[in-house]
Protein backbone atom coordinates (compact mmCIF):
# COMPACT_ATOMS: atom_id res chain seq x y z
CA UNK A 1 0.00 0.00 0.00
CA UNK A 2 1.36 3.86 -1.11
CA UNK A 3 1.27 6.05 1.76
CA UNK A 4 0.62 9.27 -0.11
CA UNK A 5 -1.25 9.29 -3.38
CA UNK A 6 -1.44 12.76 -4.40
CA UNK A 7 -3.60 13.82 -7.25
CA UNK A 8 -2.57 16.32 -9.70
CA UNK A 9 1.31 16.74 -11.07
CA UNK A 10 1.44 20.42 -10.99
CA UNK A 11 3.41 22.92 -8.67
CA UNK A 12 1.37 22.07 -5.73
CA UNK A 13 1.41 18.86 -6.17
CA UNK A 14 5.11 17.98 -7.27
CA UNK A 15 6.16 19.72 -4.53
CA UNK A 16 4.07 17.85 -2.01
CA UNK A 17 5.92 14.51 -3.83
CA UNK A 18 9.40 15.99 -3.04
CA UNK A 19 8.40 16.97 0.77
CA UNK A 20 6.31 13.44 1.70
CA UNK A 21 9.40 11.59 -0.38
CA UNK A 22 12.24 13.50 1.77
CA UNK A 23 10.21 12.77 4.76
CA UNK A 24 10.63 8.75 4.15
CA UNK A 25 7.23 8.13 2.48
CA UNK A 26 6.20 6.60 -0.99
CA UNK A 27 4.56 8.64 -3.07
CA UNK A 28 2.45 8.09 -5.93
CA UNK A 29 1.58 10.71 -8.14
CA UNK A 30 -1.54 10.51 -10.62
CA UNK A 31 -1.99 13.23 -13.41
CA UNK A 32 -4.43 12.70 -16.05
CA UNK A 33 -2.89 15.35 -18.70
CA UNK A 34 0.18 17.44 -18.33
CA UNK A 35 2.61 18.03 -16.38
CA UNK A 36 2.79 21.66 -14.93
CA UNK A 37 -0.64 22.65 -15.09
CA UNK A 38 -1.25 25.90 -15.86
CA UNK A 39 1.94 27.45 -15.74
CA UNK A 40 3.08 25.67 -18.88
CA UNK A 41 1.15 27.76 -20.64
CA UNK A 42 3.43 30.91 -19.64
CA UNK A 43 6.40 31.41 -22.31
CA UNK A 44 8.06 33.78 -19.51
CA UNK A 45 8.10 33.03 -15.53
CA UNK A 46 9.81 35.95 -13.58
CA UNK A 47 8.50 36.00 -10.34
CA UNK A 48 9.28 32.42 -9.50
CA UNK A 49 12.41 32.31 -6.48
CA UNK A 50 15.21 31.26 -7.91
CA UNK A 51 15.03 32.05 -11.26
CA UNK A 52 15.48 35.54 -13.00
CA UNK A 53 13.35 34.36 -16.02
CA UNK A 54 12.15 30.58 -17.20
CA UNK A 55 9.11 28.98 -18.89
CA UNK A 56 6.51 27.42 -17.88
CA UNK A 57 7.56 24.43 -19.00
CA UNK A 58 11.32 24.41 -18.14
CA UNK A 59 10.00 24.73 -14.90
CA UNK A 60 7.36 21.95 -15.02
CA UNK A 61 10.09 19.56 -16.37
CA UNK A 62 12.26 20.12 -13.21
CA UNK A 63 9.88 19.77 -10.84
CA UNK A 64 9.15 16.38 -12.56
CA UNK A 65 13.02 15.69 -12.55
CA UNK A 66 13.67 16.58 -8.78
CA UNK A 67 10.21 14.60 -7.94
CA UNK A 68 11.46 11.22 -9.99
CA UNK A 69 14.97 11.76 -8.32
CA UNK A 70 13.56 11.64 -5.04
CA UNK A 71 12.01 8.52 -5.50
CA UNK A 72 8.60 9.05 -6.73
CA UNK A 73 6.20 7.17 -9.14
CA UNK A 74 4.14 9.06 -11.16
CA UNK A 75 1.61 7.47 -13.45
CA UNK A 76 -0.94 9.35 -16.38
CA UNK A 77 -4.30 8.49 -15.13
CA UNK A 78 -7.59 10.19 -14.56
CA UNK A 79 -9.09 9.99 -11.44
CA UNK A 80 -12.50 9.51 -11.26
CA UNK A 81 -13.25 8.99 -7.66
CA UNK A 82 -11.49 8.51 -3.77
CA UNK A 83 -13.55 5.85 -1.09
CA UNK A 84 -12.30 4.71 2.33
CA UNK A 85 -10.83 1.53 2.18
CA UNK A 86 -13.18 -1.14 3.11
CA UNK A 87 -11.14 -2.31 6.08
CA UNK A 88 -10.72 1.02 7.22
CA UNK A 89 -8.17 2.82 8.23
CA UNK A 90 -6.99 4.36 4.33
CA UNK A 91 -8.52 5.06 1.10
CA UNK A 92 -8.78 3.78 -2.52
CA UNK A 93 -7.89 6.29 -5.08
CA UNK A 94 -10.62 5.35 -8.20
CA UNK A 95 -9.16 5.89 -11.62
CA UNK A 96 -9.94 5.10 -15.66
CA UNK A 97 -7.14 2.26 -14.93
CA UNK A 98 -7.90 1.06 -12.09
CA UNK A 99 -7.62 1.57 -8.30
CA UNK A 100 -4.95 2.22 -5.84
CA UNK A 101 -4.73 1.93 -1.80
CA UNK A 102 -2.93 4.49 0.17
CA UNK A 103 -3.05 5.75 3.79
CA UNK A 104 -3.30 9.59 2.80
CA UNK A 105 -4.26 11.31 -0.24
CA UNK A 106 -3.48 15.14 -1.52
CA UNK A 107 -5.54 16.47 -4.30
CA UNK A 108 -3.74 18.79 -6.17
CA UNK A 109 -6.10 19.22 -9.06
CA UNK A 110 -5.25 22.65 -9.81
CA UNK A 111 -8.12 24.88 -11.35
CA UNK A 112 -7.96 26.07 -15.55
CA UNK A 113 -8.45 29.26 -16.73
CA UNK A 114 -12.03 29.78 -18.53
CA UNK A 115 -11.72 30.15 -22.08
CA UNK A 116 -13.40 31.38 -24.98
CA UNK A 117 -13.57 28.60 -26.88
CA UNK A 118 -13.75 31.01 -30.45
CA UNK A 119 -11.36 30.76 -33.46
CA UNK A 120 -7.92 31.47 -33.11
CA UNK A 121 -7.51 31.12 -29.36
CA UNK A 122 -5.53 27.75 -29.55
CA UNK A 123 -2.98 29.44 -31.80
CA UNK A 124 -1.99 32.28 -29.82
CA UNK A 125 -2.70 31.25 -25.70
CA UNK A 126 0.54 31.76 -24.37
CA UNK A 127 2.21 33.90 -26.88
CA UNK A 128 -0.35 37.25 -27.15
CA UNK A 129 -3.26 35.41 -25.15
CA UNK A 130 -2.96 35.17 -21.34
CA UNK A 131 -4.69 35.14 -18.37
CA UNK A 132 -2.18 36.63 -15.32
CA UNK A 133 -1.37 40.42 -15.73
CA UNK A 134 0.64 39.58 -12.49
CA UNK A 135 2.53 36.56 -14.76
CA UNK A 136 2.95 38.58 -17.93
CA UNK A 137 1.48 42.19 -17.78
CA UNK A 138 5.17 43.68 -17.77
CA UNK A 139 5.72 41.87 -20.97
CA UNK A 140 3.16 44.53 -22.74
CA UNK A 141 4.35 47.98 -20.90
CA UNK A 142 4.35 50.79 -22.98
CA UNK A 143 1.78 48.96 -25.04
CA UNK A 144 -2.14 48.13 -25.78
CA UNK A 145 -3.98 45.66 -24.27
CA UNK A 146 -7.15 44.50 -24.30
CA UNK A 147 -8.76 42.90 -21.13
CA UNK A 148 -12.11 40.40 -21.55
CA UNK A 149 -14.72 40.43 -18.76
CA UNK A 150 -16.26 42.68 -16.74
CA UNK A 151 -15.86 41.30 -12.95
CA UNK A 152 -13.49 41.89 -10.28
CA UNK A 153 -10.69 39.89 -11.68
CA UNK A 154 -11.17 41.69 -15.07
CA UNK A 155 -10.93 45.20 -13.19
CA UNK A 156 -8.69 43.88 -10.91
CA UNK A 157 -6.47 42.83 -14.26
CA UNK A 158 -7.33 45.97 -16.13
CA UNK A 159 -6.01 48.63 -13.10
CA UNK A 160 -2.60 46.30 -12.57
CA UNK A 161 -2.30 46.14 -16.55
CA UNK A 162 -2.97 49.93 -16.72
CA UNK A 163 0.01 50.90 -14.59
CA UNK A 164 2.53 49.93 -17.31
CA UNK A 165 0.44 49.57 -20.50
CA UNK A 166 -0.17 52.76 -22.83
CA UNK A 167 -3.90 51.71 -23.03
CA UNK A 168 -5.94 48.99 -21.42
CA UNK A 169 -9.46 47.99 -23.36
CA UNK A 170 -12.22 46.39 -21.23
CA UNK A 171 -13.98 44.33 -23.44
CA UNK A 172 -17.39 43.04 -21.33
CA UNK A 173 -20.51 41.17 -22.72
CA UNK A 174 -23.00 42.69 -20.68
CA UNK A 175 -24.16 46.13 -20.64
CA UNK A 176 -22.31 47.28 -17.42
CA UNK A 177 -19.63 46.42 -15.13
CA UNK A 178 -20.40 43.19 -12.79
CA UNK A 179 -17.10 44.00 -10.10
CA UNK A 180 -17.18 45.64 -6.86
CA UNK A 181 -18.40 49.47 -7.28
CA UNK A 182 -14.75 50.35 -5.56
CA UNK A 183 -12.95 48.72 -8.54
CA UNK A 184 -15.91 50.23 -10.98
CA UNK A 185 -14.83 53.73 -9.88
CA UNK A 186 -10.94 53.21 -9.91
CA UNK A 187 -11.51 51.87 -13.73
CA UNK A 188 -13.67 55.00 -14.33
CA UNK A 189 -11.32 57.05 -13.15
CA UNK A 190 -8.14 55.56 -15.21
CA UNK A 191 -7.29 57.59 -17.71
CA UNK A 192 -5.60 55.04 -20.18
CA UNK A 193 -8.63 52.51 -19.78
CA UNK A 194 -11.84 52.66 -21.81
CA UNK A 195 -14.42 49.76 -22.01
CA UNK A 196 -16.84 48.21 -24.60
CA UNK A 197 -19.99 47.08 -23.27
CA UNK A 198 -22.58 44.34 -24.55
CA UNK A 199 -19.54 42.73 -27.01
CA UNK A 200 -18.62 39.26 -27.11
CA UNK A 201 -15.24 38.13 -28.53
CA UNK A 202 -16.11 35.99 -31.57
CA UNK A 203 -12.20 35.55 -33.24
CA UNK A 204 -9.11 36.24 -32.83
CA UNK A 205 -6.59 37.08 -35.80
CA UNK A 206 -3.24 37.60 -36.53
CA UNK A 207 -0.51 36.46 -38.51
CA UNK A 208 3.11 35.27 -36.76
CA UNK A 209 1.80 37.16 -33.48
CA UNK A 210 -2.00 38.39 -32.65
CA UNK A 211 -3.12 41.74 -34.54
CA UNK A 212 -6.34 41.86 -32.90
CA UNK A 213 -10.07 40.26 -32.17
CA UNK A 214 -13.53 40.35 -33.91
CA UNK A 215 -15.88 41.15 -31.52
CA UNK A 216 -20.18 41.40 -31.73
CA UNK A 217 -22.02 43.98 -30.16
CA UNK A 218 -25.67 41.92 -28.80
CA UNK A 219 -28.00 45.36 -29.15
CA UNK A 220 -27.35 45.63 -33.23
CA UNK A 221 -25.38 42.24 -34.05
CA UNK A 222 -22.80 43.95 -35.92
CA UNK A 223 -19.21 42.84 -36.45
CA UNK A 224 -16.02 45.15 -35.66
CA UNK A 225 -12.28 44.64 -34.95
CA UNK A 226 -10.66 45.64 -32.15
CA UNK A 227 -6.65 46.07 -32.38
CA UNK A 228 -4.14 45.01 -29.33
CA UNK A 229 -0.81 44.06 -28.77
CA UNK A 230 -2.13 41.62 -26.24
CA UNK A 231 -5.51 39.39 -24.79
CA UNK A 232 -5.78 38.82 -21.41
CA UNK A 233 -8.97 36.67 -20.37
CA UNK A 234 -10.57 37.05 -16.75
CA UNK A 235 -13.60 35.33 -17.28
CA UNK A 236 -13.68 32.68 -14.26
CA UNK A 237 -11.63 29.62 -13.11
CA UNK A 238 -13.11 26.37 -13.42
CA UNK A 239 -11.27 23.68 -10.39
CA UNK A 240 -11.56 19.81 -10.97
CA UNK A 241 -12.76 18.55 -8.41
CA UNK A 242 -16.30 17.35 -9.20
CA UNK A 243 -15.50 13.47 -8.00
CA UNK A 244 -14.56 14.55 -4.96
CA UNK A 245 -17.99 15.68 -4.06
CA UNK A 246 -18.94 12.87 -2.05
CA UNK A 247 -15.73 12.71 -0.07
CA UNK A 248 -14.81 15.92 0.53
CA UNK A 249 -17.29 19.65 1.12
CA UNK A 250 -16.90 22.39 -1.87
CA UNK A 251 -17.52 25.21 -1.99
CA UNK A 252 -18.23 26.67 -5.52
CA UNK A 253 -16.36 24.03 -6.55
CA UNK A 254 -13.14 24.23 -4.79
CA UNK A 255 -12.17 22.20 -1.70
CA UNK A 256 -13.01 23.94 1.69
CA UNK A 257 -9.42 24.33 3.22
CA UNK A 258 -7.39 26.74 5.02
CA UNK A 259 -3.89 27.55 5.13
CA UNK A 260 -3.05 24.48 7.32
CA UNK A 261 -4.58 22.32 4.21
CA UNK A 262 -6.61 20.20 5.85
CA UNK A 263 -9.78 19.15 4.77
CA UNK A 264 -13.21 18.17 6.38
CA UNK A 265 -12.05 14.33 5.88
CA UNK A 266 -9.32 12.86 7.97
CA UNK A 267 -6.66 11.70 5.97
CA UNK A 268 -7.12 13.90 2.79
CA UNK A 269 -5.62 16.63 2.22
CA UNK A 270 -5.77 19.53 -0.45
CA UNK A 271 -2.86 22.03 -2.05
CA UNK A 272 -2.73 24.75 -4.53
CA UNK A 273 -5.27 26.58 -7.07
CA UNK A 274 -8.14 23.57 -6.30
CA UNK A 275 -8.83 25.13 -2.87
CA UNK A 276 -10.47 27.66 -1.13
CA UNK A 277 -8.17 30.35 -0.97
CA UNK A 278 -7.58 34.63 -2.64
CA UNK A 279 -4.36 34.02 -4.05
CA UNK A 280 -3.39 31.88 -6.84
CA UNK A 281 0.54 31.79 -7.92
CA UNK A 282 2.91 29.59 -8.73
CA UNK A 283 4.59 30.14 -5.47
CA UNK A 284 1.61 29.75 -3.08
CA UNK A 285 0.82 26.62 -4.87
CA UNK A 286 4.33 24.91 -3.97
CA UNK A 287 3.87 26.73 -0.18
CA UNK A 288 0.59 24.63 -0.25
CA UNK A 289 2.41 21.44 -1.24
CA UNK A 290 5.30 21.37 1.63
CA UNK A 291 2.57 22.41 4.39
CA UNK A 292 -0.09 19.64 2.71
CA UNK A 293 2.55 17.20 2.81
CA UNK A 294 3.70 17.90 6.23
CA UNK A 295 0.53 17.64 7.39
CA UNK A 296 -0.30 14.35 5.62
CA UNK A 297 3.37 12.94 7.30
CA UNK A 298 1.92 14.34 10.31
CA UNK A 299 -1.31 12.35 10.47
CA UNK A 300 0.57 9.26 9.07
CA UNK A 301 2.68 9.39 12.05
Amino acid sequence: MTDIIIIGAGPAGLTAAVYALRAGKSVLVLEKGSFGGQMTFSPKIENFPGFTQISGTELADRLVEQALAQGAEIDIEEVTGIRHAPQGGGFVVVTDSGEHECRAVIVATGAKHRRLDVPGEDAYIGDGISFCAICDGAFYAGKHVAVIGGGNSALQEALLLAETAEKVTILQNLPTFTGEQKLIDAVNAASNIEAHFSVTVKEFYGDSEIRGAVVENAVTGEQSRVEADGFFEAIGLMPDNEPFADILTLERGYVRAGEDCTTGTPGIFTAGDCRTKRIRQIATAAADGAVAALAACDFLA
